[in-house]
């Protein structure tokens, strides 16, 4: 009997000196919010997409509290959000520069072989661990759209051709899809920028067509026509963006297979010479073009 009650005066002791050593942690411990970084916070959208360049929402939040960042940043909020962070920060709302997500792929399943059939699960993750999935090109997109299930904006779908297509008036730039995409065909570019290659096949000629009609061939005549934007490395067209004001349409002209692009803001553009595949419904598996 006694030796229960010394227990339970123990556990009691234990217990009110734990209490006493936590109130006094919260007094002199606990850190109180700025309630200027908590208002900025509650005005923010709260997807923590990172496209601000920030880790999160509540990162985003402290840079526009201490001067590093420009409510224009958010490029998820809207133009009255932006507004009033501006007014209550006290500050113009800024300028930033959009982008888009591109992809570096036009291989769909009407102009890029599938030697064979795949049989496992319905992502593209999955596929490109099995033999990539059955596609030829080795360097194509895998069409399951994992890029479209992780896109949070529904700024992605899928054409009939099993082929992403970016809607670039929901697209905020947030690179969900550059990380999800095994295949590394996104990228995250200016909405101004118009010229793009969209392939990323490294092999030559010849090679590069017997797995897809629309691959480039590294034939050159890009980077003749604009020698000091593109050249050609590992059999493909690379473009400099660092002289991109020099940009030209002339450079997509030649391009016979229609591989290097002039982007718009809803559709894209082939030169005169590319062959415009005819097409619409998917190649048989294993079968020729």
């Amino acid at each position: 009997m006694e030796s229960g009650l010394a227990a339970v005066v123990f556990m009691g002791g234990l217990g009110f000196c734990l209490s006493a050593l936590l109130s006094l942690a919260h007094r002199y411990l606990s850190v109180t919010e700025d309630p200027l970084f908590e208002e900025i916070r509650e005005r923010l959208p709260g997807n923590n997409c990172g496209a601000c360049g920030e880790a999160g929402c509540a990162a985003f939040a402290r840079a526009l509290k201490e001067g590093k960042k420009s409510p224009a940043a958010c490029t998820v909020a809207s133009v009255e959000t932006k507004s009033s962070l501006a007014a209550l920060l006290g500050v113009a709302v800024g300028e930033t520069e959009r982008r888009v997500a591109r992809l570096a792929c036009a291989g769909g399943r009407n102009v890029a072989r599938q030697i064979s059939l795949y049989e496992g699960m319905e992502t593209c993750r999955s596929a490109a661990l099995v033999a990539g999935g059955g596609k030829g090109c080795s360097w194509g997109c895998l069409g399951l759209g994992d890029c479209a299930v992780h896109c949070e904006f529904q700024a992605i779908g899928l054409s009939p051709q099993s082929l992403p297509v970016v809607d670039t008036m929901r697209c905020t730039a947030c690179g969900d899809c550059v990380e999800v995409c095994p295949r590394d065909l996104f990228s995250l570019l200016p909405v101004n920028y118009h010229l793009f290659v969209a392939c990323k096949n490294l092999l030559e000629g010849e090679a590069a067509l017997d797995d897809c009609s629309v691959a480039c061939t590294g034939c050159g005549l890009c980077a003749a026509d604009a020698p000091d934007l593109i050249r050609i490395e590992k059999s493909l067209a690379r473009i400099d963006y660092g002289n991109i004001a020099d940009e030209k349409r002339q450079a997509i002209e030649r391009c016979p297979t229609g591989a290097i692009v002039w982007l718009k803001e809803s559709h894209v553009e082939h030169g005169f010479r590319a062959r415009i595949p005819l097409r619409k419904s998917p190649l048989p598996v294993g079968g020729q073009f």
